[in-house]
C-alpha cells in the first residue's frame, strides 16, 4: 500500500530543485536567443551615451568628484541599462506569456510562488551581469575606467536585477496589453532611472530636488555602483544597502502573494 504523505510535503520534496532549475534555464535561453536585441543593443546605447556627452560636454566640464566627467557618468549609465534590462526581462516574459493565453503552463506545474518568483528573476539577474561585465570590460578598455571596490558592484548589480525584476513581475501582472506595459516603462521606469543621478550628482540639485531624489530607491542603486567603480559617491553605500534591501524585499514579497493568490492571471 501506497503511504499517505504527510500534508504539505510535495513528492519533489520542500524546492522543486529540478522546475526551478528549469524555469530559470528557459529564462536564461530566452534573451540569450535573442543577443543582438537584449545584450548588444544595451551595449550600442550606452555607448552612445557615452560618445554624445563625451563630445558635447565632457571637454569643457570639469572633473566630477575628483574623477573626469566621463568617467563619473560611466557607473550611472552602465546600472542604468542593467535595471532597465533586469525588468523588461520579467516584464516581457509575463507579458508575452499572458497576452498569447500560455501563462498556464507556467502555473500548471507543480512549481510553488517561492520557486516561480525566482525562477523568473534568476533571468533578470544572469541579464543584468551579463550587460554589466559587458559594459564594464568595454569601459575599461575604451575609456580606461577601473573598478575601485568590486564586491560593492556586485552587490548593487545583483541587487538592482532582483529589485527592477520583482517590479518588471508587478508591472507585467497588472497590464493587460503591450501599451499598458510601453506606458509604466515610459512613465514610471524611464523617469526613475534617468533621474537619479545618472548624469549629475545630487549636490548639484535644489534642496527640494535633493530629498525627493533621496526617496528614489534607484538613485542608491546608482550611486552604489558608483561608489563601487570610482571609489567616491554622493552618499554612502552602507547607507543604501538597507534601503535597496527594503525596497526589494517588497517588491519580492509582493509577487509571491500575486503568484501564491493568482492576481489577474487566473480566470
Amino acid at each position: 500500500m501506497t503511504e499517505l504523505r504527510e500534508m504539505g510535503v510535495r513528492r519533489f520534496g520542500r524546492v522543486n530543485w529540478l522546475g526551478l532549475r528549469t524555469l530559470a534555464k528557459r529564462e536564461t535561453q530566452r534573451f540569450l536567443a535573442v543577443w543582438s536585441q537584449t545584450l548588444m543593443a544595451p551595449l550600442i546605447t550606452a555607448g552612445l551615451f557615452l560618445a554624445i556627452f563625451s563630445l558635447a560636454i565632457g571637454t569643457r566640464r570639469g572633473d566630477v568628484m575628483g574623477v573626469p566627467f566621463v568617467q563619473f557618468i560611466a557607473p550611472g549609465i552602465l546600472m542604468m541599462t542593467v535595471i532597465q534590462n533586469a525588468f523588461a526581462n520579467t516584464s516581457s516574459a509575463i507579458m508575452i506569456a499572458k497576452v498569447q493565453g500560455n501563462i498556464v503552463d507556467t502555473l500548471m506545474p507543480p512549481l510553488s510562488p517561492f520557486e516561480l518568483v525566482a525562477g523568473y528573476l534568476s533571468g533578470s539577474v544572469s541579464r543584468g551581469l551579463f550587460v554589466a561585465i559587458a559594459l564594464l570590460v568595454v569601459g575599461a578598455l575604451f575609456i580606461g575606467q577601473g573598478v575601485a571596490h568590486p564586491v560593492w558592484v556586485l552587490v548593487y548589480v545583483v541587487l538592482g536585477s532582483v529589485f527592477m525584476g520583482s517590479l518588471g513581475i508587478v508591472a507585467a501582472i497588472l497590464a493587460n496589453k503591450f501599451d499598458q506595459m510601453a506606458a509604466i516603462t515610459n512613465f514610471i521606469i524611464t523617469p526613475l532611472s534617468f533621474l537619479s543621478g545618472t548624469f549629475y550628482s545630487v549636490e548639484g540639485l535644489p534642496p527640494a530636488m535633493q530629498v525627493i531624489t533621496h526617496v528614489n530607491p534607484v538613485f542608491y542603486l546608482i550611486d552604489g555602483v558608483r561608489y563601487g567603480v570610482i571609489g567616491t559617491s554622493d552618499s554612502s553605500p552602507w547607507i543604501g544597502l538597507p534601503v535597496v534591501l527594503l525596497f526589494t524585499s517588497c517588491a519580492v514579497a509582493l509577487c509571491l502573494r500575486w503568484f501564491r493568490t493568482g492576481f489577474r492571471m487566473k480566470a
